[in-house]
C-alpha cells in the first residue's frame, strides 16, 4: 500500500489494517498512549537514559524521565470485525528522528501528542506533518488529569491551521484515547469524501 494515496482494502481472509502513527516531543506521553488502547501487551523500545546520552539527549522539563523510547512503540487494537488499527509511536528524541519517515509509510493519519506545559517542544512534529499529505490530530495530553493550557490557547500558540482539530486527551484512558483516535478517523473520512467529490 501506498503510504498516503492508497485507502486500504479489506483481504479475502481478515479485516482491513489501518496504520495510525503517534508522534510528539520527548516525553509527552506516547508510549503510554499505545498502551492505553492496544489489546495485546504493546510492544516498546524503552532504553535507560544514561551518562553517556547527556549533552545529546534534552530532557527539557521531564527530568524524572529515566527511559526513552528508542526505535518505536507498538500496539493493535480491533475496532470491529472489519478494521484493525495497528498504532506505531515514534522516538522522542531528536536523535531518532530519521525514523519517523519509515515509520509513516502507509500511515492512514496521525496523532500529535502536546504536553501543554511544553508547548514549545511540539513544533518539529506539527512541522513534519504539515510538510507531508498525512491528516493528522493534535491532543493535548492532560498530564496528572490537568490542562495547563486551553486548547483554543494551545492551537493560537501554535498557530495550527483551522482544518486540523485539538482536543484534550489522557494517554492514560483507554476512554479518552479511543476518543482521540476516533477524532483522526473522522478527519480521514471526511478528507476522503471531499477527495471522491472532486473525481
Amino acid at each position: 500500500m501506498s503510504a498516503h494515496s492508497e485507502t486500504p482494502t479489506r483481504s479475502a481472509t481478515g479485516p482491513i489494517p489501518v496504520k495510525i502513527v503517534v508522534a510528539g516531543g520527548f516525553g509527552v506521553g506516547k508510549t503510554t498512549f499505545v498502551g492505553a488502547i492496544s489489546d495485546i501487551k504493546p510492544l516498546t523500545t524503552e532504553a535507560a537514559m544514561t551518562s553517556y546520552g547527556e549533552g545529546i539527549d534534552n530532557r527539557g522539563d521531564v527530568s524524572t524521565k529515566t527511559t526513552t523510547t528508542v526505535a518505536m512503540d507498538f500496539g493493535r487494537v480491533a475496532v470491529d470485525d472489519a478494521i484493525v488499527l495497528y498504532l506505531f509511536g515514534t522516538p522522542g528524541q531528536d536523535r531518532f528522528g530519521f525514523m519517523w519517515n519509515d515509520l509513516i509509510q502507509g500511515a492512514l493519519g496521525a496523532v500529535v501528542l502536546v504536553d501543554s506545559r511544553r508547548i514549545e517542544d511540539s513544533f518539529p512534529a506539527l512541522d513534519y506533518f504539515e510538510t507531508r499529505d498525512v491528516p493528522f490530530v493534535v491532543a493535548v495530553n492532560r498530564f496528572g488529569g490537568q490542562m495547563f493550557h486551553t486548547v483554543e490557547e494551545v492551537r493560537e500558540a501554535l498557530s495550527i491551521n483551522a482544518h486540523v482539530p485539538v482536543v484534550s486527551t489522557d494517554a492514560r484512558g483507554r476512554i479518552a484515547v479511543k476518543e482521540t483516535v476516533l477524532s483522526l478517523l473522522d478527519v480521514v473520512l471526511q478528507r476522503a469524501m471531499a477527495k471522491a467529490k472532486t473525481n
